[in-house]
C-alpha cells in the first residue's frame, strides 16, 4: 500500500527526536493554559506543524504515526492533493455568499454526489450544515416535520454531538453531558445489541435486543408516537460497539412498519471508513436519512442530511440552513475528498487495513488478557481493555496504554462509554510498513503494561 503524505514533502516514518510533548509543545501549552478555556481538552498537547499520509509531525520535528485521522477526519490524508486543489481554486474565486442569499454550483454538486454514494436508488435531496451535531439535530428537525410526531428514539451507547439536543440524544454523561442540563425532551433511550456485554451471550445478543428496544419504545413511547429511530451503525464513542448481525434490520423494520423514520448516523462510520462507502451497507440497510460529516470533506467543516427527496422536503421554506452552512470552500474541499476516494479506491483500502490489524490484534488477545475484545471493521477497529480474569472494564490500564503509544511516537484515541476501549482510525491512505511499525509500538506496550 503506497501512502500519499498531504504534504509530497513530508517523509513517510517516524521519528522522535524530544521527549513527547517536547519544548515547543510546552511552551504552547503553557500559552494555550492563558488562553483557551479549560473544558476544551486535548488527548495529548503535541502542537501540530505538517500532517500528511500517517505521519503527524509536530512543533519539535517529532514525525508521530497516525492511529487517529483527527477523528476519521482526515481519511483521505491530511492536505490531500485534490483537496488541496480545488479548496485553493475556490479560496479564490469567493470565500461565503451564504447559500441562502445567493447559491453557488459547489453546493449542488456537493448534494448531487451525496445523492449518488448513499445507499439506496430512491429520490434523494441533501441539507448541507457545519458539524455532524448540526446534521442530527436537523435530521430530527426534518423527521419531526415529515411525521407531524414528536418522540426520538436513541440506543444505550450512542454519541450524536455536543448541542442540546443531540446532548439529550447522547447516553454518556461524562464529559459530553456532566452539568450542562437540562436536556430537550421528548428523548427515549432503549437497549443495543452489544455482543461483548450482552448478559445471555452474543449468540442471542441480536433478537433479544431488539425485542427489548421495540417492545420499550411500543409499551413507554407509543410507536404511533416516534418521529425518528437515530442510530450510529457503528456505534463509535460508546466503544466501536458493532450491533449484532441481525438487530439492524429488525429496528429498520420495525420503523417502516410503523411509520417512523429510520436515521443512519454516520458521522464516523461513513465515506469509506468502514471498508465500504458507509457501514449500514453491510447488512443492506438503506435508511430513510443518513446524517455525515467527519471524512466528507478532508478536514474542512462540513455535513450533510441526506435522505428520501419526500422527507427532506418536508420542512419550510427557510425552516433549514445556517449562516455558513455548505460554505463553498468546504464545498470544493468534499468534492476532492469524494474525488479522492474513488479513484485511490479508500473503501478497498480499508478493508485492506482490517485484514493487517484484526489478525494482529487478535493475536495480541490471545496473549495479554487485559484485552478482552477485540472488534469492527475495515479502518475502524477498537481493542476492550479489561481487569484479569473478567469483563470489569479497565480505563486504568487504557489510558496508560495510550500514554506508553503516545510517549514511542504512535498516536492512538480512547474511547467508551467505560473509558475502557482502544480506537484505530489511521488514514485510509497510510502505508502498510506505517501500520506495522505502529502495532509493534502498541504490542511492545502491552508487554511493559
Amino acid at each position: 500500500m503506497t501512502a500519499t503524505a498531504g504534504g509530497p514533502s513530508l517523509p513517510q516514518e517516524r521519528r522522535v527526536v524530544t521527549a513527547i510533548p517536547g519544548p515547543k509543545s510546552q511552551e504552547l501549552q503553557a500559552r494555550r493554559t492563558a488562553a483557551v478555556a479549560a473544558g476544551v481538552g486535548s488527548v495529548l498537547p503535541v502542537f501540530a506543524a505538517r500532517a500528511g499520509g500517517g505521519i503527524l509531525e509536530d512543533v519539535d520535528g517529532n514525525a508521530l504515526i497516525d492511529f487517529g485521522s483527527g477523528i476519521a477526519v482526515t481519511s483521505v490524508g491530511n492536505s490531500a492533493e485534490a483537496v488541496v486543489r480545488r479548496a485553493s481554486a475556490q479560496l479564490a474565486d469567493f470565500t461565503h455568499t451564504c447559500f441562502m442569499v445567493a447559491p453557488y454550483e459547489g453546493y449542488v454538486e456537493v448534494c448531487e454526489e451525496l445523492a449518488k454514494v448513499t445507499p439506496g436508488d430512491h429520490a434523494k435531496k441533501s441539507a448541507l450544515f457545519n458539524s455532524g451535531a448540526e446534521a442530527v439535530e436537523n435530521a430530527v428537525k426534518i423527521a419531526r416535520s415529515y411525521t407531524k410526531r414528536q418522540a426520538v428514539v436513541v440506543f444505550d451507547h450512542g454519541y450524536h454531538g455536543r448541542t442540546n439536543l443531540t446532548m439529550a440524544l447522547t447516553s454518556k454523561n461524562m464529559p459530553y453531558k456532566n452539568g450542562f442540563g437540562p436536556f430537550a425532551p421528548e428523548v427515549y433511550r432503549v437497549p443495543v445489541a452489544y455482543p461483548y456485554r450482552w448478559l445471555t451471550g452474543p449468540e442471542n445478543c441480536a433478537d433479544e435486543a431488539a425485542a427489548e428496544a421495540i417492545d420499550q419504545i411500543s409499551k413507554q413511547v407509543g410507536a404511533d408516537n416516534v418521529a425518528a429511530i437515530v442510530i450510529e451503525p457503528v456505534l463509535g464513542e460508546g466503544g466501536f460497539i458493532e450491533p449484532a448481525k441481525g438487530f439492524l434490520p429488525q429496528i429498520a423494520k420495525f420503523a417502516k412498519d410503523n411509520g417512523i423514520v429510520f436515521v443512519a448516523d454516520e458521522i464516523q462510520s461513513g465515506f469509506c471508513r468502514t471498508g465500504q462507502w458507509f457501514a449500514c451497507e453491510d447488512e443492506g440497510i438503506v435508511p430513510d436519512l443518513i446524517t455525515t460529516a467527519k471524512g466528507i470533506a478532508g478536514g474542512l467543516p462540513l455535513a450533510a442530511v441526506t435522505g428520501r427527496a419526500e422527507i427532506m422536503d418536508a420542512a419550510h421554506s427557510g425552516g433549514l440552513g445556517g449562516t455558513y452552512g455548505g460554505n463553498p470552500v468546504a464545498c470544493a474541499a468534499a468534492l476532492g475528498a469524494i474525488e479522492t476516494m474513488r479513484e485511490q479506491k479508500l473503501d478497498a483500502r480499508a478493508r485492506r487495513i482490517g485484514e493487517v490489524m484484526t489478525p494482529r490484534l487478535k493475536a495480541m488477545q490471545e496473549k495479554y488478557d487485559v484485552i478482552g475484545d477485540v472488534r469492527g471493521r475495515g479502518a475502524m477497529i477498537a481493542i476492550e481493555l479489561v481487569k484479569s480474569g473478567s469483563k470489569e472494564p479497565n480505563p486504568e490500564a487504557t489510558a496508560a496504554l495510550a500514554k506508553a503509544c503516545h510517549s514511542e511516537g504512535l498516536l492512538v484515541l480512547t474511547t467508551g462509554t467505560y473509558g475502557n476501549v482502544l480506537r484505530f482510525l489511521p488514514p485510509l491512505v497510510i502505508g502498510e510498513d506505517l501500520l506495522n511499525e505502529g502495532l509493534d509500538i502498541l504490542e511492545s506496550a502491552l508487554t511493559t503494561l
